[in-house]
């Protein structure tokens, strides 16, 4: 406030406001001198001051009477000479028509035209022409004789209705011969004459245009006399006038070039705390010109506060500390944005008592920002340079050093003071650590591609230096570390050699692979043969075993029938109890020796593929439970109950027998191998299409590693609990076997000690299609 107060600047935020102010500093505004003339005539009496008025329109109302009196005199002309041609041209044909025997006589014809000319008071510029029906000319005024034999049509041209109509069409403009004419036709004698008269236009204006020259003449030289008298009244007024033209043109184009160049001038009275500011001032900042000062307090509210301080730079001028400014600060402009100025003033007069100030303050904002940004770039572009992997260094036209990074310092053993710029290329070359060697290497691209080094430095490391040539005639050089790439070529020129050695020993070890090849052929050719003698023998053993059954049976069934008899002493008593005990130890081995037959018959008929399935549709219900009373007795003697779970209604379509044996040989190993008052569940469901029999025991169980084993023929599972028990080992085999030929699957699950559940699945699905297909 008390800046404020000591420069006289007002108070509150009037600047930028786009209206006039009056802010009660009229006495100090600065005007625009009023031009000169306009000051001269303002000191004339009224009446002087009409006097050009008057003179003027004196001169306007003669020459629009005089113009307006002309115009009537040609408008007069002009009739009077169409008139004169029409009854021209109609007395000329009357003439014709009335005397129809002049067409014979030649100068008849010339003594009618002469008269006719006579009487219509036509001068020697006027034409009158006789043709034809046809319109070709027979007569024609003496001045006008080349005419004559000429078809009218063809001298006369745009007048065409004037041919068509005659009088009806009255007179017309023409061209004749290029220039205009007017001309009058009549016809004659039903068309079959024609009488014409033409003027030229030219002759028709002649005295009227030689009128309008002598008036002309009259009222320039009035007009001009006039001039001279009111000359010397404006002489001053005129120059004025000029000077302050000038002036203005002048100060425009300052404003012009001001505004295009981005800058303003101001001129800043320190006595009275104003400044005045230029037109591109005002326009620069966004505000609305006006033609009052500002004050010191307007002009200090928009500069940036972190910019300096106006009151305290004109306190130092005042003081005489400084007599010129040169400082770069941010105005704010009109739509809010901050505007970087660059203002610059010089004191008029250091010695005058009255510190005036005058200079220019010019917009340096793009440059501002342009600066920043470079800055910016060129930071990132620094920061980029010492980032990357590789040495780079950049020299200029004259081989000095304009930047490098630091891995080019590491890599060459230069310090911080030898890598300043402007250092020349050979002195940092001399300070560098020499090569342990150096290869220039061929460059696929020409010599426009650059220069392109191998170096291998005194550490071990290899670099490979490209160098390039800049637009500007610098020079750019980039060393990569190809230490790993060199390592792998040798690497790779090693392994070449070793794979050229494996590859000598894979040609040897192909044709021992060949010989090999050809002795595994001739064993495979072998081994072809052996496996077809082995199949036939297994063949023969099949069909052998299948046609032994009644040979194995027979004696078989004899020594088991006559054991019986033995037995139950048919034949009476045996004598002793020790034959007795023998009968039951035969009929006990040829049953079993019977069963161990059967199997390894059925087995052989399976395998053989001699084992036909009759196929029939099957309540299960019945079979179980008729298989389970088969096994009970065995089951009774060991105390093992037999649980059933069956579905009441549970039908099948497959071979009954081989669904009991199944059972029977399934439902045997149960009983087989479970303990003493063990037990035995079996239960019979149909789920997804198949028949599902599982069949569990709590017996011995079978090792884990054995499980892989049942199934095969022959094979048997020995263990603590089962070694006591006889067998062949194929009901399992058998059972599997008679469910795989049912389209079926047979699956075991056991663990030792705890007990074995086996199921049985066999496909409904298949059974219902052989059903359908037997229908």
């Amino acid at each position: 406030m008390a800046k404020a107060d000591a420069w006289g600047a007002p108070g509150g935020t009037a600047f930028g406001r786009r209206e006039a102010r009056s802010d009660g500093l009229a006495g100090n505004t600065r005007l625009i001198a009023e031009p000169a003339y306009r000051r001269l005539l303002a000191a004339e009496p009224l009446l002087r001051r009409s006097i050009p008025a008057l003179i003027i329109m004196f001169l306007l109302i003669i020459a629009v009477l005089r113009f307006l009196s002309l115009m009537n005199e040609r408008d007069e002309i002009e009739r009077d000479a169409k008139a004169i041609l029409a009854l021209a041209a109609g007395q000329l044909a009357s003439s014709i028509a009335a005397d129809a025997t002049m067409g014979s006589t030649p100068g008849a014809i010339q003594d009618l035209l002469e008269s006719t000319g006579r009487q219509g008071a036509m001068g020697r510029s006027h034409v009158l022409a006789i043709t034809d029906s046809a319109f070709k000319i027979i007569a024609v005024s003496p001045q006008s004789m080349h005419w004559e034999g000429r078809s009218l049509d063809g001298v006369v041209q745009g007048g065409q209705p004037l041919f068509m109509f005659g009088d009806r069409a009255g007179v017309m403009e023409v061209s004749i011969g290029g220039q205009d004419w007017y001309a009058a036709v009549s016809l004659a004698n039903g068309r079959k004459g024609a009488s014409a008269a033409f003027v030229p236009r030219e002759a028709v204006f002649d005295a009227w245009r030689k009128t309008v020259s002598l008036n002309v003449t009259l009222f320039v030289l009035t007009a001009g006399v006039l001039i001279i008298i009111l000359y010397a009244y404006f002489g001053q007024a005129a120059r004025a006038q000029a000077a302050d033209r000038i002036y203005l043109e002048a100060h425009q184009r300052i404003d012009m070039a001001l505004v295009r160049g981005r800058c303003g001038l101001w001129d800043w009275d320190m006595v009275r705390g104003k400044m005045y500011w230029s037109r591109s001032m005002y326009d620069m900042l966004g505000y609305e010109p006006c033609d009052t000062m500002l004050s010191f307090g307007e002009v200090d509210e928009i500069i940036h506060p972190e910019d300096g301080d106006l009151f305290e730079l004109a306190n130092r001028i005042v003081a005489r500390e400084i007599d010129h400014i040169d400082q770069v600060f941010r105005m704010r402009h009109a739509d809010g944005q901050w505007v970087w100025m660059r203002a610059r003033a010089h004191v008029i007069d250091p010695e005058a008592p009255e510190i005036q100030l005058i200079g220019i303050a010019v917009d340096v904002t793009e440059q501002r920002h342009l600066a920043l940004r470079s800055e910016a770039a060129d930071l990132r572009l620094r920061t980029a340079i010492e980032n990357i992997n590789e040495s780079f260094v950049l020299w200029d036209s004259s081989e000095r050093l304009i930047m490098c990074n630091s891995k080019y310092q590491q890599d060459n053993g230069l310090l911080d003071r030898d890598v300043m710029p402007g250092a020349p290329r050979a002195v940092l070359e001399e300070r560098m650590l020499a090569f342990a060697s150096e290869r220039r290497l061929a460059n696929t691209n020409g010599p426009q591609g650059g220069v392109t080094f191998e170096r291998q430095l005194a550490d071990g490391r290899w670099l490979q230096v490209n160098e390039l040539r800049t637009r500007d005639g610098g020079t750019v050089s980039v060393g990569s570390d190809i230490t790993q790439i060199k390592l792998h070529q040798e690497k790779l020129v090693d392994s070449e050699r070793r794979l050229m050695a494996t590859i000598h020993d894979l040609s040897l070890a192909r044709r021992a692979e060949e010989e090999r090849a050809r002795e595994l052929v001739e064993l495979n050719r072998k081994y072809m043969k052996e496996t077809e003698r082995a199949e036939a023998a297994n063949r023969a053993k099949s069909e052998f075993l299948a046609n032994m059954s009644h040979e194995l049976r027979t004696p078989l069934n004899a020594i088991i029938g006559f054991s019986e008899l033995m037995e139950r002493r048919l034949f009476g008593p045996l004598g002793s109890p020790r034959y007795e005990e023998y009968a039951t130890d035969i009929n006990g081995s040829g049953k079993y020796l019977l069963g161990v037959i059967n199997d390894i018959l059925d087995m052989s008929k399976i395998e053989a593929g001699q084992f036909a399935l009759d196929q029939e549709e099957i309540d299960l219900c019945p079979l179980i439970r008729e298989t389970v009373r088969v096994v009970s007795l065995q089951a009774a003697e060991k105390s093992i109950t037999v649980e059933t779970r069956i579905a009441d209604s549970l039908t099948l379509f497959a071979d009954r027998r081989a669904i009991k044996q199944i059972l029977i040989n399934l439902l045997s190993n149960a009983v087989k191998f479970t303990g003493q008052g063990g037990h035995i569940s079996v239960r019979a469901r149909s789920i997804s299409s198949a028949l599902i029999l599982t069949i569990e025991d709590n017996g011995c169980g079978i090792p884990k590693a054995a499980l892989s084993k049942l199934g095969r023929p022959f094979e048997q599972v020995q263990n603590q609990f089962s070694k006591s028990h006889a067998g062949s080992g194929l009901g399992l085999a058998i059972s599997r076997s008679l469910a795989e030929l049912q389209g079926g699957a047979l699956k075991i699950r056991s663990t030792e000690s705890v007990g074995t559940i086996v199921s049985v699945r066999i496909p409904i699905r298949k059974a219902a299609q052989a059903v359908r297909a037997a229908a």
